[in-house]
């Protein structure tokens, strides 16, 4: 079955700056984009002109309109946009089974706006099974061409595969952006009552804390750098919180790539502290890659 990349199209400028991204992404990838729009019939208990056929009638509009836009920009793509008639986040997850990954819009720097509302992006973001990347606004061609000559920032925490979704989405954008992947493991000192003789004793072997977090960066990439020869490799280990160390790293990137855990729990899925801070603060689109 041949993949595609799903966008998420309300008509909003976020929307459409994320339809825009997939776009070139699909372009860049060689793959086919499909538009959608999540709209089904639910009057409202308001005193309100409500007309279905009108409402149907702008949904169709806003995504023909899109589509006419990206079909001027590049015409070789190949693009299909449609109506889903289900709630924006049933229709988005269902389109699962051949996206390469979701794209939605993203206002930033505050609650993650997703698709139509707030509540619907995170929804999405938490119980996706594949990659989901947030894109603002401001992430528009233009700035989408400034960010050519900067880094795909990913991070990496545990053993090779704790990270092995994250890297792998990683390097294959890296690949065909051909841009430099920045591999970041950010790393804290064990507390006192977390250490122990045994618990030191990998560090130990390596050489002290430092070398160990190193040589776990290297064994957990190895396996992609010989997948993707091509791609250009920094590796860094830094101290710090893994939010704070790869926002700090983010500054020029294209593309900052994270992980989560594919988990749910008593009250739902969770998006996890670092994907979290990444959605609201980093300044450039975000992909959010599920892992086990």
């Amino acid at each position: 079955m041949s993949r595609e990349i799903v966008a998420g199209v309300d008509g909003s400028p976020e929307s459409l700056a994320a339809a825009g991204w997939a776009a070139r992404e699909a372009v860049r990838r060689g793959l086919a984009l499909r538009l959608v729009h999540a709209w089904r019939w639910e009057p409202i208990d308001l005193p309100l002109d409500q007309d279905p056929t009108q409402q149907e009638r702008w949904a169709d509009e806003v995504l023909r309109s899109a589509e006419s836009t990206l079909a001027g920009r590049h015409p070789a793509l190949s693009l299909s946009a449609e109506i889903l008639p289900d709630t924006p986040v049933a229709a988005l997850l269902g389109t699962e089974e051949r996206a390469e990954m979701l794209v939605l819009g993203s206002r930033g720097h505050g609650a993650v706006a997703g698709f139509l509302l707030g509540s619907h992006g995170q929804q999405i973001i938490g119980a996706a099974t594949r990659p989901v990347v947030a894109v603002r606004a401001r992430d528009d061609a233009e700035a989408d061409t400034e960010r050519e000559g900067g880094e795909v920032v990913v991070g990496q925490q545990g053993g090779p595969e704790d990270s092995a979704s994250a890297l792998g989405f990683a390097f294959a954008t890296a690949a065909a952006r051909g841009a430099t992947l920045r591999a970041v493991r950010a790393w804290n000192l064990p507390s006192l009552y977390s250490y122990s003789p045994g618990s030191m004793a990998p560090a130990d072997e390596a050489g002290g804390l430092v070398p160990y977090e190193k040589k776990s960066l290297r064994e957990a990439l190895a396996p992609w750098r010989e997948r993707f020869p091509e791609v250009r490799v920094t590796e860094q280990v830094e101290l710090g919180s893994a939010g704070q160390v790869l926002l700090s790293s983010s500054g020029a990137a294209q593309l900052l790539v994270v992980g989560r855990r594919a988990r749910r729990g008593a009250i739902g899925s969770r998006i996890g502290s670092v994907a979290h801070a990444a959605l609201h603060l980093a300044p450039c689109p975000v992909a959010v890659v599920p892992h086990e």
